[in-house]
């Protein structure tokens, strides 16, 4: 036996061995868990409690259940330790905060949480109304990006690590272009596409921005950055042309006595600093604190009711049958169970969506249908994102609500295929083969050998049908002429703000707003928020976290999926803004 055999069957033995001890650890730990659900309720409040808000890890919309063996897993071999955070969590925490005498205040920590704008701007309201108590707010970070500075400068005081930063340096958006790459690779993008603003597939056909892609981008770029001075104006009562002054002088790289000096911050500070500010703020050096986590465990007094209002999230991208956002299978399972609840009596759907697939778009719309044919009102919630496929989920609705920086609109459609043949040529692959019929062998052609005219206007003609159906839905739902949505439509993306004027929404609003509107249009006054789909539990979180699959991995088999059959995607697809 040579060394290299004798090296991969001690691998192979120590991967057994390593699988057996994470194994025998996960059994002694579900054990423990399962046992501990029986005798144990969760956390528990206790007097003089600070919520320690931390801003940090991701924040998606739909918390999932606390993972006890997450610390314990650590740095694990292949266990993801990613991190994220419920904005319905972070809501329900500074709403029981707000009413629960137990807590005294809140410590906004950290400045590096993953959100939109949207979210922001809910968090933001969210700590606003949490004030109204006369509880203490305060922040610390070392660093603040700017979303999270936008919602941290709410508070009371600012602090900053003496060696700290706060990112106001305005907002930058770019995309990356493959059109030269693919050139010298030999690669032809095919693309099929209606709407002049659909700009998703010009990485791929062009070097740089469109006049009509610069144009929307401008639009909305400029207006969340308007969003962010604005608030950052009323809460440090700082005026825009200063503020505008500041971000020209690139704040990431300033000392940060620049920030006291002027304004963005109250004083600098370190942990002990903040420590004694709690005491001093608490009444008490044995104050308690309590993380997102545990205070999500508890849950706030409210009365049960006969009258249930599903609150439905979606989201994600969209897809057909599999992935991790919005599967459409999935999603018209968890629409029929609520059509079957006889005690639902409105829904909410929370969209955060750039898009997805035309089919499972179309599946959804149509089972969002089949709850207002049962007389089940339908009110839509836009988060971060309700572009594309995610606007077409939502037109259906009888009421939408959008946040002032919800990026929404978008309706477009989109096909494209690679032609990989001069790549085919250069590495001498020969293709042959037979077929019954004329156009038997177009899937493999156009990805091998290039579409032919004929096959190219076919396509074309299947794209169109999909937009002409969409501004169908769209008109039938906002209740206009299709004609009226083609002008605002062509794939254009617009803020929530702007949609409410062009009619793509119907008034600004959060969640809250959303709740209180599916409540008066199904005609009740008592009633119970009831959550689809329901959190992820322990178990699933487990499986998911040992997932293996490389980033790479994925993409590899996305392109397999959308290579082995082109599909109409109305992926919105946004440039990266810093």
């Amino acid at each position: 036996m040579n060394n290299q055999e004798q090296s991969r069957k001690k691998s192979g033995c120590m991967k057994w061995i390593i699988i057996f001890i994470v194994a025998y650890i996960v059994c002694s730990i579900l054990s423990g868990l399962w046992l501990g659900k029986m005798f144990s309720s969760g956390a528990t409040l206790e007097k003089n409690t600070v919520y320690v808000l931390r801003m940090k890890g991701t924040l998606v919309e739909q918390g999932q259940e606390n993972n006890p063996f997450a610390s314990l897993m650590g740095d694990m071999p292949g266990y993801n330790k990613s991190e994220v955070v419920g904005l319905d969590d972070l809501l329900h925490n500074i709403r029981l905060a707000k009413e629960d005498d137990k807590i005294k205040g809140i410590l906004l920590q950290d400045g590096g949480m993953l959100m939109g704008f949207a979210s922001a701007k809910a968090l933001r309201d969210a700590l606003s109304d949490f004030k109204e108590s006369g509880k203490f707010l305060v922040a610390y970070a070392s660093h603040y990006s700017a979303t999270n500075y936008y919602v941290a400068c709410v508070a009371d005081s600012v602090f900053v690590n003496p060696t700290g930063t706060v990112d106001w340096n305005g907002l930058s958006a770019e995309k990356m272009y493959f059109k030269r790459l693919l050139d010298k690779l030999g690669v032809e993008m095919q693309v099929l596409k209606v709407g002049t603003f659909k700009s998703a597939v010009e990485p791929y056909i062009l070097t740089g921005m469109s006049d009509a892609d610069r144009r929307q981008t401008k639009q909305y770029v400029d207006g969340l950055w308007n969003e962010l001075v604005q608030g950052v104006s009323e809460s440090r009562h700082i005026s825009a042309e200063n503020l505008n002054s500041y971000a020209d002088q690139y704040m990431g790289l300033q000392p940060a006595e620049t920030y006291v000096e002027n304004g963005l911050a109250d004083r600098l500070a370190y942990t002990e600093d903040i420590d004694s500010l709690l005491i001093r703020l608490t009444g008490t050096d044995d104050y308690n604190k309590i993380s997102t986590s545990a205070l999500a465990t508890i849950t706030a007094d409210t009365k049960s009711s006969d009258n249930k209002i599903a609150v439905l999230y979606a989201e994600g991208e969209i897809t057909d049958s599999e992935g991790s956002g919005i599967v459409g299978t999935k999603m018209v399972k968890e629409i029929r169970k609520i059509r079957k609840n006889d005690d639902v009596k409105a829904v909410v759907l929370r969209v955060n969506s750039p898009g997805g697939s035309a089919d499972a778009s179309e599946q959804i719309w149509h089972a969002v249908q089949t709850l207002r044919e049962k007389g089940i009102p339908v009110v839509v919630s836009m988060g971060d994102y309700a572009a594309s496929g995610g606007y077409y989920i939502s037109c259906g609705a009888d009421y939408i609500y959008a946040e002032p920086g919800t990026l929404t609109g978008s309706i477009g459609i989109f096909g494209m295929v690679p032609n990989v043949n001069k790549v085919r040529d250069k590495i001498g692959l020969d293709i042959d083969g037979l077929k019954t019929n004329r156009h038997s062998d177009l899937q493999t052609n156009a990805l091998l050998k290039g579409m032919d005219t004929e096959e190219r206007a076919m396509m074309q003609q299947m794209v169109e049908r999909g937009y002409d159906l969409f501004t169908r839905r769209c008109a039938e739902g906002r209740h206009t002429t299709q004609d009226e949505i083609k002008t605002i439509g062509e794939g254009r993306v617009w803020l929530g703000k702007d949609a409410i004027g062009i009619g793509l929404v119907d008034t600004l609003g959060g969640m809250n707003e959303a709740v209180a509107k599916a409540a008066e249009l199904a005609g009740i006054d008592d009633y119970e928020l009831k959550y689809y789909p329901a959190r992820k539990d322990i178990y699933t979180q487990l499986m998911e976290a040992f997932d293996n699959t490389t980033d790479e991995e994925k993409l590899i088999m996305k392109m397999k999926e959308l290579c082995s059959q082109p599909r109409v995607m109305t992926l919105m697809h946004f440039p990266v803004i810093r």
